[in-house]
């Protein structure tokens, strides 16, 4: 390794080590933000609960004012006069329209009062009629009302500015007679409301301040620079008018922009609230941060530093040891290591050169092995077909011989003597498609000798198939299966029906029963062989006296096709189905 470059392992310590304050960094970070973030939040909104809370008793203020000055109003001799059925004079309603100018309740912009014979008592300058004043709808604002003070907003077409603002009305009743009442409306100017906000002089530049009527309309709002309401916010706010609750009637609410906090007051409806933007929340928390910041990029060169100082100590004894590694082909062993590093590695060295001795005398053995455990295998398998077959087709020569004379004989013979040509002959595991059927066909002669009505069989095959290559003796056992377990509950009228053709592409061997159907429990384990692998396939069916046949097909064509082949059952209503799919192919592609 070339002096000064980093090596593959140096850049995954080096990643690894990254990754570990990447993660320390991130977790310490969260961990500050949640504290600071939570303690500051506390102390921030804690103080503009207050205010909002102060802003809500300053609304109630302004409101027992507004209420005193219009009881104050009804109170008055000569309010009470004008309410009699005697008209005043000339000189009485100049005095009345001056009263309501010399009221104590500031930020009187305009007022009107109209007594109950339709005279409009304003300033003297306005000339208003009482049809200017049906016309401005001022008196729908007192409807449902008896003698209550009631704040609204409404559109000023009374007083010719056509501007939204904020009225105060109330029914006048005479006192001693029941007459109609008059009415008294004082139109306030907007520092009237504002100085519930400039009693907090300055929190309108860091948080988001207004007031809402019961009709859900924002008026007086002061919201900080770049500031925009979120609309479930808003949402927020305008569901508050719906309650019925006065007072501090929402608190520390984490909205979507930020902490809001309202306030209702109970007699005219009017909300107002407070909401401490996010920004305002983060605001020091920067500044922690940057301190922070810089510390970790301290710790983070320091520990580059020491892990490419430290992981160059190891990593020229194992680049070695990769390099030789890597370059080992299988072939040539004479590749060894020698290191002197006095550490471990000098183990790993050592015994690198013991695993190639190693490696080199298996690896001729597992040959030699492997090619002697193949032919054994296949061997074994075909040998394990049992004999008792042959003793009792002897034995049933001999009977025949005997009792029924030589044509059933020399026909038993002749079956027999082609099956046992095929099946013993020249020691090959490969046959044509026809001579399997014959030798199948054979076996199935001499059966229906031995079981005379037991059953018939019907064999049909593709013309274009019956050369096909295929591994031989792998549809008697399943004609075997079919007479020994389909046909044990009967005595006559079974069927076996043989089918050879080719079928998208695979060679498809079918043979089918109509005897008692197999158990789906047993169909399923045999289905499932497949996927298990081919040294397990004999613990399958521990019990050799059931599947034992199968479990011989089914090796002996997973040792030849491998995972080519298909082999399977079908449990029908009436009878069962095997079915065999095998690779179209030639003999000579087939090892022997």
């Amino acid at each position: 390794m070339r002096k000064g470059k980093i090596s593959n392992i140096q850049k995954k310590y080096l990643t690894y080590t990254l990754l570990l304050l990447a993660l320390t960094i991130i977790l310490s970070s969260v961990g500050v933000w949640i504290f600071m973030r939570k303690n500051m939040t506390e102390v921030i909104v804690d103080n503009y609960v207050f205010i909002n809370e102060k802003m809500g008793m300053t609304l109630d203020y302004l409101y027992t004012r507004s209420d005193e000055t219009t009881a104050e109003c009804i109170l008055d001799d000569a309010v009470q006069d004008s309410l009699k059925t005697r008209e005043l004079e000339e000189v009485e309603k100049n005095a009345l329209s001056k009263y309501f100018a010399y009221l104590e309740l500031e930020d009187i912009e305009e007022y009107c009062y109209v007594d109950n014979k339709k005279n409009v008592y304003t300033k003297s300058y306005s000339k208003i009629s009482y049809e200017d004043f049906r016309e401005s709808g001022l008196e729908d604002a007192l409807a449902g009302t008896y003698a209550e003070t009631r704040w609204f907003l409404a559109r000023d077409t009374l007083f010719g500015t056509g501007e939204e603002a904020l009225f105060i009305g109330r029914y006048v009743r005479n006192m001693e007679y029941s007459h109609e009442p008059g009415m008294i409306f004082f139109k306030m100017n907007d520092q009237f409301l504002e100085r519930v906000i400039e009693t907090q002089s300055g929190t309108e530049e860091d948080v988001a301040i207004g007031i809402i009527d019961k009709n859900g309309n924002f008026f007086m709002e002061h919201y900080p620079e770049n500031f925009q309401m979120e609309e479930k916010d808003k949402e927020k706010i305008l569901g508050l008018t719906k309650r019925e609750d006065s007072g501090v009637i929402l608190t520390r609410y984490k909205g979507e922009g930020g902490i809001l906090q309202a306030y209702r007051q109970q007699e005219s409806g009017m909300v107002i609230f407070t909401l401490v933007p996010n920004k305002i929340l983060d605001r020091g928390l920067n500044q922690i941060f940057l301190v922070l910041a810089g510390i970790y990029a301290i710790v983070t060169l320091i520990a580059v530093a020491v892990s490419l100082y430290f992981s160059r100590i190891f990593t020229e004894p194992i680049q070695m040891i990769s390099k030789e590694m890597t370059s080992f082909d299988g072939k040539d062993f004479s590749h060894t290591i020698s290191l002197h590093t006095d550490t471990e590695l000098d183990q790993i060295g050592e015994s690198y050169n013991k695993m190639l001795g190693n490696i080199e005398r298996l690896l001729t053995e597992i040959k030699k092995q492997e090619k002697e455990l193949r032919v054994s295998e296949m061997n074994m398998l075909i040998s394990q077909i049992k004999p008792h077959f042959l003793y009792n087709t002897l034995d049933t020569i001999y009977m025949l011989a005997r009792i029924n004379g030589e044509k059933t004989t020399m026909k038993m013979i002749q079956a027999l003597s082609g099956y046992l040509r095929l099946s013993l002959s020249k020691g090959g595991d490969m046959v044509t498609v026809e001579d399997e059927l014959d030798n199948v066909k054979n076996y199935l002669e001499i059966q229906k000798i031995r079981n005379e009505d037991l059953f018939s069989y019907e064999i049909s095959c593709q013309p274009e198939v019956e050369n096909r290559w295929t591994l031989k003796l792998i549809l008697q056992p399943l004609a075997e299966n079919a007479i020994k377990y389909g046909f044990c509950d009967i005595f006559e009228g079974g069927l076996i029906r043989i089918d050879v053709r080719e079928l998208s592409g695979r060679l498809t061997f079918s043979v089918y029963n109509n005897g008692k159907p197999m158990d789906k429990e047993i169909a399923e384990k045999i289905n499932a062989l497949g996927k298990v692998p081919v040294p397990e396939m004999k613990k399958a069916f521990p019990d050799k006296q059931k599947g034992y046949g199968v479990i011989n097909i089914a090796t002996r064509l997973r040792l030849k096709y491998g995972d080519q082949v298909e082999f399977g059952y079908e449990v029908l209503e009436e009878g069962t189905r095997c079915v065999i799919k095998l690779p179209v192919d030639g003999k000579e592609n087939y090892e022997q």
